[in-house]
């Protein structure tokens, strides 16, 4: 086994099959690392479905190169985008014979990552892969009985596993997702290594100050889908003293959002939930900073970046009790677990939270901000940067 010279730029194509403008964790993280990896001084090229109809093209314009593959909408998503086999082929050979890269690094086991995987092998090109998903996260975009889903879901992991298997090295973000990878898509070995956040992003500047609602905020950041459980939140907030004055603070879209202006309206507490839709990136910050608490119900969370933003905010959080979420939380001191889908637990510990000495709550937040530090992103891209390097003939 050797390794590349460590001051010897890299070639990297990274293939997503989500990449923005799309909204959510695996999205993000593949633009981090486009954009951590361009920071080192790599050569980066970045491969993605088109967010638009139309053919393949390149976008040129920044200060990495990624190249968009034809893709088409599908009637369960509002933005999700998948390509078609007969379609991608054999630009992604034309790409990896132009670009030449060092090494691939596909971030899901789909169309985009699987066939990249398969073009670069051939090509004796490494291949890093990770794994951003669960099959269970697809189940709200499958309109069929729960039978089927399960079919379905039996075979995701096994074509994970096919795919992956023929990876030098796969990676996920929590032990958890390692663990459920070696039982259910049978790897035999497969690395934790957190997709990492920059907590300095989030925290005050100097001279900084926020300015604060005369309301306690509880704060849900993320896409308005179904397994996020959002109306857990909601309802949670509808059982609170009405004397504290809650309100909900909602950032991001989705398919269920109407269902859940319905709900608040409902229950009567319309002018208490705020719906933000999408927001720039400093209107974000702003808003975990102001947060006085952040709530994730949300059941299939592979790691949570959002979470781990707020946490950098020095934000207490409430968390379901599900996936990899239990890993974010040292039950009362940065905050609770809560059984997923009880809202009256929920209530009880927004109220919890909102009646301690405001020291204690400080306290709180800023142990919520040391437990980052675990999750730094230089210490991934260090990470990823020696996977990429090494030379290995599995």
């Amino acid at each position: 086994m050797t390794e590349e010279p460590a001051d010897k730029p890299l070639t990297i194509l990274i293939a997503c099959d989500t990449y923005p403008p799309h909204l959510n964790g695996a999205a993000q993280f593949g633009f981090r690392l486009a954009q951590g990896m361009h920071g080192r001084g790599h050569n980066v090229h970045v491969l993605a479905p088109s967010p638009d109809s139309g053919p393949a093209h390149s976008e040129t314009d920044g200060p990495w190169t990624v190249h968009r593959l034809r893709s088409h909408g599908v009637p369960t998503h509002d933005y999700w985008r998948i390509c078609l086999p007969w379609e991608i082929k054999k630009h992604i050979s034309m790409l990896l014979d132009k670009v030449k890269p060092d090494v691939v690094h596909i971030q899901c086991h789909y169309m985009v990552g699987e066939y990249t995987l398969y073009a670069a092998r051939k090509r004796g090109i490494r291949v890093v892969a990770t794994n951003h998903f669960m099959p269970e996260n697809l189940d709200p975009f499958l309109p069929f009985p729960k039978w089927f889903k399960r079919i379905v879901a039996r075979n995701s992991w096994r074509d994970m596993g096919k795919v992956m298997g023929r990876a030098a090295v796969v990676t996920t973000p929590t032990p958890l997702a390692a663990k459920a990878m070696v039982e259910h898509a049978r790897l035999t070995d497969v690395l934790p290594l957190s997709n990492g956040i920059d907590a300095s992003t989030y925290e005050l500047r100097a001279g900084e100050s926020v300015d604060r609602p005369d309301h306690p905020t509880v704060l849900f950041v993320g896409r308005l889908a179904e397994e996020k459980h959002v109306d857990v939140l909601i309802n949670a907030v509808a059982k609170t003293p009405r004397e504290l004055n809650v309100h909900a603070e909602i950032v991001g879209g989705g398919e269920v959002k109407p269902a859940l202006i319905a709900l608040a309206k409902h229950l009567g507490i319309e002018d208490r939930v705020q719906f933000r839709g999408l927001v720039s990136d400093e209107e974000l910050r702003q808003a975990y900073l102001r947060a006085d608490i952040f709530c994730m119900p949300g059941t299939a969370e592979l790691q949570s970046l959002v979470t781990l933003e707020a946490m950098s905010a020095s934000t207490p959080v409430l968390l379901a009790n599900a996936m990899a979420l239990p890993h974010l939380v040292e039950q009362g001191r940065n905050g609770f677990l809560f059984q997923p889908g009880d809202s009256t637990e929920v209530a009880g510990r927004i109220t919890e939270i909102l009646q301690l000495p405001e020291d204690e709550r400080l306290k709180m937040g800023q142990h919520s901000r040391s437990m980052v530090d675990a999750h730094s992103l230089e210490g991934t891209l260090a990470t990823f940067e020696k996977l990429y390097r090494t030379d290995s003939t599995a």
